[in-house]
C-alpha cells in the first residue's frame, strides 16, 4: 500500500486541547454538561447541541463577533510534532485533510499554519457585521465522520486502501472504516482502540510517522 491521503481529527490530534468547543466554554467559565447529556440521550440533535453551546457564550458577551472567537481560539496550541508530520506528508506528495466536529475557525487556522489541503468542520453563523447570530452551520455529525472522508476520497480519485486516518475518539471510528489504515492517537475510549489498526501513545504526533506507508 502506498499512502496518498491522510485525514486528521483536529481536537486532541493536531491541536493539544480536548475540544475547541470546551476551550470556548472554559474561556467564558460556562458548562455545557446538561446539553451534552441531552444529546447523548437523543433528546436534541447536533444542530441544537451547537446552538445551546453558542448561547452560553452570548449570555456572557452579547455582541460577540467572529473576530472574538478567532482571538480566543488563537491560543489553542498545536500538538508537538504536528508541523513536522504534515511537512513530511506534503514532501511525499500526499493530500491532507482535517475532518472535525470542532469549530471551523480553529480548523481553518490550523490548516493555514500547517498547509493542510481540505477542511470539514462546523461553522458559526454571523450577521453582516460579523456578530454571532446564535446559530451554527452543521457540516459534520459527531457519529458520521466517515461520510465527508469518503466524499473527499472520491473527489480526489483516492482509493480507500491509499488513505490513512488519524483520530482519538469514538467519533473517528467512521473515518477508520472508510480508510485503509486507522491510527488512534492517545485514544480516549476503548471503541477507538478497537476500531484502529494501531494505537500510538505519547505527546508527540511524530509517533504516527512510522505507520505511514511512504512510497
Amino acid at each position: 500500500m502506498t499512502c496518498k491521503f491522510v485525514a486528521f481529527d483536529l481536537d486532541g490530534v493536531l491541536v493539544n486541547t480536548f475540544s475547541s468547543w470546551v476551550w470556548m466554554h472554559e474561556h467564558f467559565n460556562v458548562n455545557n454538561d446538561h446539553s451534552l447529556y441531552a444529546y447523548q440521550r437523543g433528546e436534541i440533535d447536533y444542530a441544537e447541541f451547537m446552538r445551546r453551546d453558542i448561547e452560553l457564550w452570548l449570555d456572557k458577551k452579547k455582541d460577540m463577533t467572529i473576530h472574538d472567537v478567532e482571538e480566543i481560539l488563537f491560543h489553542v496550541p498545536l500538538t508537538k510534532g504536528a508541523k513536522e508530520v504534515v511537512a513530511k506528508l506534503k514532501k511525499h506528495g500526499m493530500k491532507t485533510a482535517i475532518i472535525s466536529c470542532g469549530i471551523e475557525v480553529l480548523a481553518n487556522r490550523v490548516a493555514k499554519e500547517l498547509g493542510i489541503d481540505f477542511v470539514v468542520a462546523n461553522g458559526l453563523v454571523v450577521d453582516k457585521e460579523g456578530r454571532l447570530t446564535g446559530e451554527g452551520t452543521l457540516s459534520i455529525e459527531l457519529a458520521d465522520k466517515g461520510k465527508p472522508l469518503k466524499k473527499l476520497l472520491e473527489e480526489n480519485g483516492v482509493a480507500r486502501k491509499e488513505c490513512v486516518a488519524v483520530g482519538n475518539s469514538f467519533g473517528d471510528a467512521g473515518m477508520f472504516e472508510v480508510s485503509g489504515f486507522g491510527i488512534a492517537f492517545n485514544p480516549q475510549d476503548e471503541l477507538t482502540r478497537e476500531k484502529a489498526d494501531v494505537v500510538v501513545e505519547g505527546n508527540d504526533l511524530r509517533g504516527i510517522l512510522k505507520y505511514i506507508p511512504f512510497s
